[in-house]
């Protein structure tokens, strides 16, 4: 008897273990070689954080595909248990209850995505035959591909804005940028009015963008960026170059048109690639055939004149603030004009623009101002952040950070360098700790930030607590800079 109730408490704790893993398998993107790879650095808080009751950032949602794991998991382990029961004893149960929980439970989403991979493929590649043929349904409708390191979701909402100007559009909703995500949103949201479709594409890994391309087929791309984002599964930037002018390579085969490529020349790994000499390329240093100049950026927001590859320039206002969010909208004024909409038309629409969430946007929280960047980190976008904050002269400028995240064997040296970075644009720094705690400090003091500048936190709700208590007269502005996913922290 004491053997079945210590049974039960060991299962009921593995139940919990179960939602935890199958939680961190539907962020992993439900695949299993990334999802290893995950576990490979995160057994133990298989243990540990399933037990914690402090709430996700990013619950688990109990989609169709989430059920069929749990039920496929559910059965294996009744298959199991009848099999002990038939065999085995009290003391038997106990040991298996153990051996369960410990090695195969954590695995369980991974296990049972195999046994469901013929029915998951079936339900995906009904769902995609669908999506597909609505697009073919509707021939006339232009489909705009978005894809970089970084900047895609922030291009993609700000070309929608810009582009309803004139037209009716669609976009993939927040950061919909997989295959599912894509069917999904064609599924569900496509009409027959609309004339044009923005298509968000991310990637992981080298023919992540491919696959995007042959299920939607696009007639113009942009990239936005190129850098060492994802290079635990890249492993080279080479990959990543390759991969993302896995559009304009789409794009030119089914048009053959090199001006329905789009590129930011500001970034080298884009400029020294591009093979498609006739793409349309946009910058603010002067290397695009749409360049931005005379920027002028303040709290209020930023000021710049775009002008055009045939010499017509116009003078733009917007709330956003940032040189790489100048960057994105002269990208998005681009494909906009190339689409025929005049650069004097854009004006209101670009005045108009409000900040993507969580991607350096301005928030004003009682006697704190905060520049939110936390969706994502990464070199570029980290010190563009910093490069923002450096312009509040006048308050006292904090930086709080867990670092940067997938970088691969380059992952501690970039974050050495991010803390020498944050040194010379703040007068504090709270590192929300985690294996990048090391590497940052070790930046800021080789920059020569007092030690007594440096504050390591628990968690984000602690570092800003921590924040709330420094002492000083100043007006406190505070960069957040990444805040890790569950499956990240």
């Amino acid at each position: 008897m004491i053997c079945l109730i210590i049974s039960l408490i060991i299962i009921i704790y593995a139940a919990q273990i179960l939602i935890y893993a199958v939680h961190m398998f539907q962020q992993n993107g439900y695949k299993n070689k990334v999802h290893l790879n995950w576990i490979k650095h995160n057994y133990l808080k298989h243990f540990t954080r399933s037990l914690s009751r402090e709430p996700a950032k990013k619950p688990l949602v109990y989609t169709p595909r989430v059920i069929r794991l749990l039920v496929t998991t559910v059965l294996c382990f009744f298959v199991l248990c009848q099999l002990n029961r038939v065999f085995g004893n009290g003391y038997t149960m106990l040991v298996m209850a153990v051996i369960y929980t410990v090695f195969i439970v954590p695995f369980a989403p991974v296990i049972s995505n195999i046994i469901n991979k013929p029915v998951e493929t079936s339900i995906a590649n009904g769902f995609k035959k669908k999506a597909m043929a609505l697009l073919s349904d509707m021939p006339d409708i232009k489909v705009i591909g978005v894809t970089g390191s970084y900047g895609k979701t922030s291009v993609k909402f700000y070309l929608k804005e810009l582009l309803s100007s004139k037209y009716e559009v669609l976009a993939t909703p927040e950061s919909y940028n997989t295959p599912m995500g894509v069917v999904k949103t064609i599924n569900e949201q496509l009409r027959p009015t609309h004339q044009i479709f923005i298509c968000e594409m991310g990637a992981r890994n080298v023919g992540d963008i491919k696959e995007l391309c042959d299920l939607v087929h696009p007639d113009y791309g942009i990239v936005t960026s190129v850098g060492p984002q994802h290079l635990e599964s890249f492993k080279s930037i080479e990959n990543i170059q390759g991969t993302k002018f896995e559009l304009p390579d789409a794009v030119h085969k089914k048009t053959g048109d090199d001006r329905c490529i789009f590129l930011n020349y500001d970034n080298e790994y884009i400029s020294s690639y591009n093979k498609y000499t006739g793409a349309v390329t946009y910058s603010i240093s002067g290397k695009g055939g749409y360049n931005a100049t005379d920027i002028i950026t303040s709290r209020a927001g930023t000021e710049f004149t775009v002008t055009a590859p045939d010499g017509n320039s116009q003078r733009f206002t917007m709330q956003l603030i940032g040189s790489h969010n100048v960057v994105n909208v002269t990208g998005a004024i681009a494909v906009s004009h190339e689409l025929g909409i005049e650069l004097k038309e854009l004006v209101i629409p670009v005045r108009r623009l409000a900040p993507v969430e969580h991607r350096l946007n301005l928030i004003e929280q009682g006697a704190l101002t905060l520049i939110d960047d936390a969706y994502n980190s990464n070199p570029a976008g980290a010190r563009a952040a910093l490069e923002t904050l450096a312009m509040f002269t006048d308050d006292m400028k904090i930086v709080i950070t867990p670092g940067m995240v997938e970088l691969g064997p380059e992952q501690e040296k970039l974050n050495g360098i991010f803390g020498e970075q944050i040194a010379a644009a703040a007068d504090h720094a709270v590192i929300v700790d985690n294996a990048n705690t090391g590497a940052i400090k070790g930046g800021l003091t080789k920059a020569g930030m007092p030690e007594e500048k440096i504050y390591v936190a628990t968690s984000f709700t602690e570092g800003m607590q921590y924040i709330n208590r420094i002492p000083g007269e100043a007006h406190k502005v505070v960069l957040i800079e990444n805040d890790l996913t569950d499956n990240l922290q």
